[in-house]
């Protein structure tokens, strides 16, 4: 049980260090001039954040068709 908790704190500390962005990113990101820069990036961060998903659920729905094919009735 010690060990869990001690898990668990040892993590969340671990999350606040890497919550933070690289000095570079930052920098560009809160100057005035670059915003179209910014919005690059922003872009950049959603379509790597989309495609994991839709990887996911195509693959969910190939699963989902593969397993639920219609039964065919005998006459």
């Amino acid at each position: 049980m010690k060990r869990k908790i001690l898990f668990v704190l040892l993590s969340f500390f671990v999350f606040f260090q890497t919550n933070a962005q690289c000095a570079m990113c930052r920098a560009v990101l809160e100057n005035e001039e670059g915003q179209e820069i910014a919005k690059g990036i922003n872009d950049g961060i959603v379509y790597l954040m989309a495609i994991p998903y839709i990887l996911v659920a195509g693959i969910g729905f190939l699963i989902y068709k593969k397993f639920n094919k219609p039964k065919k009735s005998s006459l």
